[in-house]
């Protein structure tokens, strides 16, 4: 069994083959957002913070946090961010930038194993993350693309995927600290993607024996219903074998599929979360037990 083990200052949450699944907020990110990220540039936090609260409370286990702000100081904004929405939720934090200082500065000030997004098999990318991940002792995201792009072939994603934890290894990193992206493509578009994310995660766990993630909603782009296509395709990653996702989880749809897999996988001991988010309540007059109160008297 592998567990990713991530923390707080004050909680620990493990990404694991046997666990319940690892549910990434996706939220706290400026891109494709120009209001927040115009508020972010300017020093008003406070759509963050909503955001924050929000995910934690429908469902999130871990918060990807970016600052990817076009002429700003990205390294500035993405510590006060991580030191912001650490001061307001307990769960751990994915720190999410493309650039080297950004993620250095986020690093510096967090307090917990943060999970970095990310490194891919390009070997600039390997010689300058790597290292940040092993000074801060991080976790990491390896996405499964390198100097040649993106390749159809899953024989070369899984290639890419084993070249950086092999090159993690080099640096002393064990394989349970690399959680492996295989890239999800829009459905829409290659009819296939589906299927080979199915087949490559299956792979990524029963020979490198390494956690997966993705960002879940490039598989429904471009398409109607897109909250119905997440939500059947998490469902489907989870019996594959995939453990973490970034996603919104304030998309109930999401959620259900979240749930859904877990279940089917026997993530979820007695069926507990899963009553628990959709048991019906009980209607008024009425006992647990589902017989009449009798009246005293």
């Amino acid at each position: 069994m592998t567990d990713t083990i991530i923390s707080s200052a004050t909680k620990e949450v493990a990404i694991g083959f046997d666990r319940p699944f690892a549910v990434i907020g996706e939220r706290i990110n400026p891109t494709g957002r120009k209001l927040l990220a115009e508020e972010m540039k300017n020093g008003d936090f406070s759509r963050v913070e909503a955001d924050a609260l929000a995910q934690v409370a429908a469902g999130a286990t871990i918060l990807d946090v970016n600052a990817g702000i076009p002429l700003a100081d990205e390294p500035a904004i993405l510590a006060k961010t991580i030191q912001l929405v650490q001061s307001l939720v307990d769960v751990p934090l994915c720190i999410d930038s493309s650039i080297i200082d950004a993620l250095e500065a986020g690093l510096a000030v967090y307090k917990g194993k943060a999970l970095l997004n990310s490194v891919t098999g390009e070997d600039e990318s390997l010689e300058r993350v790597l290292p940040l991940v092993k000074k801060y002792g991080a976790a990491v995201v390896a996405i499964s693309n390198d100097e040649t792009g993106i390749s159809q072939d899953i024989n070369e994603r899984f290639k890419v995927a084993q070249k950086i934890v092999n090159r993690a290894a080099d640096y002393g990193i064990p394989a349970s600290d690399v959680v492996v992206d295989p890239l999800v493509m829009p459905v829409g578009a290659i009819n296939t993607s589906g299927r080979q994310v199915i087949e490559l995660v299956h792979r990524l766990r029963t020979e490198l024996k390494v956690n997966t993630t993705c960002g879940a909603s490039n598989f429904s782009f471009g398409l109607p219903n897109r909250n119905g296509v997440n939500c059947s395709f998490i469902a489907c990653a989870i019996g594959a074998g995939m453990t973490s996702a970034i996603v919104n989880p304030m998309h109930e749809e999401v959620m259900l599929g979240v749930r859904g897999g877990d279940l089917m996988m026997g993530h979820d001991p007695e069926c507990k979360r899963w009553i628990k988010a959709y048991r019906e309540p009980t209607p008024e007059g009425e006992s647990a037990r589902g017989g009449r109160r009798r009246r005293r008297g």
